[in-house]
């Protein structure tokens, strides 16, 4: 950003002027009746205009703003022509539908309503534009200042224009603008800074989407197909059971509660339902958080005359906007002036050509000469992006009256479903199928033996049928137990737990899938300035003319033993001494005009400099030891011709001023140092006796100088200093001589590179990061491979990347050599490639493509507005929270709130840890669902009655702990650092890995294994008589309570994914573990003791519970032995065993391919239904 481009020159009224001051007097772009001869005059503001000697208008503008577009003619053709008239009440007419947008409800002291400035755009309206007075009606109207912008006092508007007043010509008197000193400015006032224009015109912020109300969720959570048909099944049982109880005809004294188990069904569903009703609750409110967090930025405005940074959301109607190369147009509004500002509108229009904008005064006066040529476009849309210029515009429409505003509130869609998530609804299909044909199996089964044994049933037929329909029930909960639908919660948990935790460690994740594919990614290609070192610049050597100086504390400087030794070099006080005046007014033009920092305070209110950290350390040399005061008094004392915005592919930017006293034309440039000493043939004294106060000493460049200027630029570089070079050239005109101008005058920069003077070089001192090193060595032995891609030169960038620990014994390549590489070559080369030199966003781009058509999973990072391609091309684009420019955030996926390289190392551990969480709690509810499965299976079939050890509500409550409660205890698992000791999984890497299927059929033999001794043998091992009922449910409920037992211990036997034995690392990072591990063994326990009829159980005596608890510990010793046995081994003996049961299981499955698409019909539609929103 260029702020003095856009800083008000401060200007002294003259008191005994006669001509008062007006408020609303609009201002004129700079360059009417300005010359270079006048150039550095500070005029004081007149408030009136003049007439030329040819009888044309010429205006003063109130404020000098020297980045102001200079190009402009004189239009004093334009103003004497008859104007063309416009159909106001036409122009501004409200769209249907928008009638409300041109009422304002209760006082409007500004001259027009949202809706007439939104008629503006959506489309751009010339009529629109000119029936509001154009750009000094819009200033009246608003009460604003083009120059100097919005008050920083400004509560109440200050005045009430009408529309007549703001569009009607020439100025205000004070008598026609009332003051609007009444209630509803002391109202205003008590609301706060600008409160008139938020109450008016809105805030610029979107309403928040409107929340699902918890009642729809709990909704959606119940139509699950097989849920509803459990209810019916319970509210049948339920009838059926108050029958038998009340039925007039049972036992005198017989106590009937068959009643019970519809009741408790009835009230397990609403409890299932309820829990997942408030998990999506939560998990909405968690989005919305990180979505606010996500737009959240700073924007760039001119108030009371200066450049400040201000949240977007305090944006206001009337507030002076800077543009610069990379931003994104925060709200609509008319451009004021700038330097060959060009824009991206495609995303809002549709128009993919990048459109020149043009001041909004300039498009007045052609307008009313009667000119509606094409190019006429003063209009700045928001969602804009732009592409080169810089400039200013007057905010006109903010938050839903903009049109970015109105496209996110008529498009709002649910977020695309994850890579992961894709993945898991093909497994739980599979499962899914699994469970139904299962339970099919057990139902058909079942309802043969019913059948049979039919004709000598002698019970009542309410009894009868209440039977079947446990036999209906028991199988429809086998499949409510069995089908995996935590399995979207648990990614949905682990990813807002994940993004949560990101957020506080400097990872803002806009795009939910990056979290989990940075957990895969196999190599990083990383920027080097503020990403690898700190961005705390600071010149510490430099070599202008004959005169070298090092600055004290300058860790980094030439050593003796260079060529070009340091010996000769003075302290940067003596140097600055010893240069002529013209050499140091030279430098400070190069480095103040020619820039884009400006003046600010950091957030200890101290004068800064806000800006490139190369453009500030050159700022804070000139300031503290050339004399510069003042950076926007330096730029407002210059004639500013051109600005030409930093080109990446020639590795500089460039300014052209118009010398004092009509001498000519200098052209500044300043980048990268080797690349312009090419561009030169002369080369600038700056020391002497013999030199002249007001002009350099230019002199041929020979070939010895230039071996010499070679051989510093290489030393510096040794030392890991960045080397920014300074040249220039005087022209007696402009445009120059056979170089090409557009219609505006300018010309483009490569034109220009040749016949330079080389005016000096300075070395800047970058420090690495603290923990870049070792965050490095950790993503090496992560299996990721780290590159560097930078614009310094090879030297600079192979010093950097060694003191990082990158550059070990690969390839250095500077980015035209590798652009030169064949493909067959380049494919060579990639694999060992490790620092990419005097790159190009290009090249960036070419590098993540070809990585990624090697197979691998690329991270990158990326700060500026041609950084987007290469942001978008890979796996996962992180930008720069400080730095990146708004383009560069948009097209990534992560967001480095701190520019740190260390943290895209926090987000690959966290993003493994998403991965991690998912397959624990995949791991752990397979496990369940076949003990579950197979237990009521067995049992049932074996039992005399045909009931299963394991309850329709029993089987509920395992549902309800294993698909909720161990979602949320195995998805907030923070990661540990042995997270990093594995090498990444490839992109077609199985959800199920052969090590967890160990685990899985290990954990199941040993549950089944117990559950069924205990069912089978329990009897005898523990004395009960088997007529003994109560004995009998003392045994059930010791088979329920040891299952559930087991899952418990089973969590921690989850936690480990590979074969290591301890299952307890981190254990005490995570509260979420413990503490709901304690609340379901609390609920377990009460369910034994007080669970009674509901759930089927009876309290049982200390050596039982100790029999419940001691057996499924042993599950912990039996994970050890299970892990010891070699994978290898385990897929063998797979295979030999699993064979012969597949023809069986595909039969079974085409058996009950019908009943399983009607299950899973809703869960698929659902899908389709997402992607479609999406």
């Amino acid at each position: 950003m260029v702020p003095g481009i856009f800083n008000k020159a401060v200007e002294s009224i003259d008191e005994n002027s006669p001509v008062e001051p007006r408020p609303f007097e609009p201002v004129v772009l700079a360059g009417h009746g300005r010359s270079p001869s006048d150039a550095t005059t500070i005029r004081p503001f007149t408030g009136a205009s003049t007439a030329s000697p040819d009888g044309s208008i010429t205006s003063y503008s109130h404020s000098k703003n020297p980045f102001a577009t200079p190009s402009l003619r004189s239009f004093s053709s334009l103003a004497t022509a008859v104007a063309v008239p416009v159909d106001v009440e036409a122009a501004l007419r409200p769209d249907p539908g928008t009638e409300a947008d041109f009422t304002v409800a209760g006082d409007n002291p500004f001259a027009f309503t949202p809706g007439q400035l939104g008629k503006l755009l959506n489309p751009k309206s010339l009529d629109a534009f000119r029936a509001l007075g154009g750009l000094r009606g819009i200033e009246k109207g608003l009460q604003t200042d083009v120059a100097s912008g919005l008050s920083v006092d400004e509560t109440a508007a200050p005045f009430r224009v009408s529309f007549d007043q703001a569009v009607g010509g020439g100025g205000l008197p004070q008598k026609s603008i009332e003051k609007s000193g009444n209630h509803n400015a002391a109202a205003a006032a008590a609301a706060g800074r600008y409160a008139d224009r938020s109450r008016v015109f809105g805030k610029n912020v979107l309403p928040s989407k409107k929340a699902t109300p918890i009642y729809k969720l709990m909704w959606a959570a119940y139509k699950e197909k097989v849920l509803i048909v459990l209810s019916v099944a319970a509210a049948i049982s339920l009838a059926l059971g108050l029958y038998e109880t009340f039925r007039p005809n049972h036992k005198t004294n017989e106590v009937r509660v068959d009643w019970v188990e519809g009741v408790a069904i009835c009230i397990a569903v609403i409890i299932v339902v309820v829990v997942g009703g408030l998990m999506d609750w939560n998990k909405e409110r968690a989005f919305v958080r990180l979505n606010a967090k996500k737009d959240d930025r700073e924007i760039k405005v001119i108030r009371s005359g200066k450049s400040q940074l201000i949240n977007v959301a305090e944006l206001v109607v009337g507030d002076v906007v800077q543009l610069e190369p990379g931003d994104v147009a925060p709200v609509d509004g008319i451009f004021i002036s700038g330097h060959d500002v060009k824009c991206d509108e495609s995303s809002a229009t549709g128009e993919s050509d990048a459109l020149k904008k043009m001041g909004g005064e300039q498009v007045m006066r052609m307008l009313e000469s009667g000119t509606r040529a094409k190019n006429l476009d003063p209009f700045i849309i928001s969602g804009a992006r732009v592409l080169e210029g810089v400039g200013t515009y007057v905010a006109t429409s903010v938050g839903v009256h903009s049109s970015f505003g109105k496209i996110m509130m008529s498009i709002r869609i649910e977020a695309d479903p994850t890579p992961l998530q894709v993945k898991l609804a093909g497994l739980a299909v599979n499962i899914s199928k699994w469970a139904v044909s299962s339970a099919s199996f057990l139902f058909f089964v079942l309802l043969f033996r019913f059948l049979a044994n039919l004709g000598n049933d002698a019970r009542e037929p309410s009894e009868k049928a209440s039977f079947f329909l446990e036999i209906f029930i028991v199988a429809i909960t086998v499949i409510v137990v069995a089908v995996p639908e935590g399995l979207p919660l648990a990614v949905t948990l682990a990813l807002a737990f994940a993004t949560k935790r990101l957020l506080k460690e400097n990872n803002l994740v806009r795009v939910l899938r990056s979290c989990e594919t940075m957990g895969n990614a196999t190599t990083v290609c990383s920027d080097k300035t503020g990403t690898l070192t700190t961005n705390k610049m600071t010149v510490v050597a430099g070599t202008f003319g004959s005169t070298k100086f090092t600055k004290p504390g300058g860790a980094t400087t030439p050593s003796s033993s260079d060529s070009d030794s340091d010996s000769s070099a003075m302290n940067v006080a003596q140097w600055s001494s010893s240069i002529s005046p013209a050499a140091r007014a030279a430098i400070v033009q190069s480095v103040a005009v020619n820039s884009t920092a400006f003046e600010g305070t950091d957030d200890n209110g101290q004068p800064t400099f806000i800006g490139s950290k190369t453009e500030t350390a050159l700022l804070q040399l000139a300031r503290d030891h050339l004399g510069l005061q003042s950076v926007q008094e330096a730029r407002a004392n210059e004639w500013v011709v051109q600005m030409m915005p930093f080109d990446s592919a020639k590795k500089c930017m460039a300014a052209v001023i118009g010398l004092r006293g009509g001498a000519g034309y200098r052209l500044l440039v300043k980048g990268a140092s080797e690349i312009l000493l090419e561009y030169c043939d002369k080369k600038a004294g700056v020391s002497g006796p013999s030199f002249s106060a007001e002009a350099l000493d230019v002199t041929d460049l020979t070939a010895s100088d230039t071996m010499a200027l070679r051989a510093t630029i290489e030393a510096y570089a040794r030392g890991s200093l960045r080397t920014i070079g300074l040249v220039y050239r005087d022209y007696p005109s402009w445009p120059p001589p056979g170089v090409h101008a557009d219609e505006d005058g300018h010309v483009k920069l490569a034109e220009l590179l040749r016949g330079l003077v080389f005016l000096g070089v300075v070395g800047i001192q970058d420090p690495v990061r603290p923990g870049v090193p070792e965050a490095v060595a950790k993503a090496k032995k992560a299996g990721v491979a780290v590159r560097m891609v930078t614009g310094d030169n090879a030297v600079t960038a192979k010093a950097i990347a060694t003191e990082c620990g990158i550059y070990t014994d690969g390839v250095i390549m500077e980015g035209p050599a590798f652009r030169a590489l064949s493909d067959a070559d380049m494919t060579a080369v990639v694999p060992r490639l490790q620092v990419l030199a005097r790159s190009s966003p290009e090249d960036k781009r070419v590098l993540v493509r070809k990585l990624k058509a090697l197979g691998e999973t690329v991270a990158v990072t990326g700060d500026g507005t041609n950084d987007a391609p290469a942001l978008k091309a890979a796996d996962v684009g992180f930008s720069m929270g400080i730095s990146g420019t708004e383009v560069a955030k948009e097209a990534s996926q992560i967001v480095l709130m701190d520019d740190n390289f260390s943290s895209i190392i926090v987000a690959l551990k966290w993003g493994r840890a998403v991965n991690d969480s998912v397959q624990k709690f995949l791991q752990f509810q397979i496990t369940v669902s076949i003990t579950a499965v197979i237990l009521a299976f067995v049992s049932a079939v074996t039992h005399p009655e045909m009931k299963s050890v394991l309850t329709a509500v029993q089987l509920l409550w395992v549902n309800l702990f294993m698909d909720t409660f161990a979602g949320i205890v195995l998805a907030t698992d923070p990661p540990t650092d042995s997270i990093l000791n594995r090498p990444p999984q490839g992109k077609a890497a199985p959800l199920i890995t052969m090590n967890m299927w160990k685990m899985i059929v290990g954990q199941s033999i040993f549950q089944l294994a117990v559950t069924v001794t205990l069912y089978f043998a329990g009897s005898r091992i523990f004395g009960f008589d088997p007529s003994n009922r109560d004995q009998m449910l003392q045994l059930s409920t010791m088979v329920f309570n040891t299952f559930v037992w087991m899952q418990i211990f089973n969590e921690l036997n989850c936690r480990r994914l590979d074969n290591g034995f301890n299952m307890f690392e981190g254990l005490q990072r995570n509260p979420y573990f413990i503490c709901i591990n304690l609340f379901m063994i609390g609920c377990q326990v009460a369910i034994v003791f007080v669970g009674g009829a509901v759930f089927s159980v009876t309290p049982i005596g200390p050596a039982q519970w100790a029999v419940c608890i001691v057996l499924p510990l042993f599950s912990l010793p039996w994970a050890m032995v299970v892990r010891s046995f070699p994978d290898a081994w385990f897929e063998s003996v797979v295979g030999v065993v699993v064979a012969p049961f597949v023809p069986a299981y595909a039969g079974l499955a085409k058996v009950f391919a019908p009943l399983s698409r009607l299950v899973l019909r809703k869960g698929a539609s659902e899908g389709d239904a997402e992607k479609g929103r999406s």
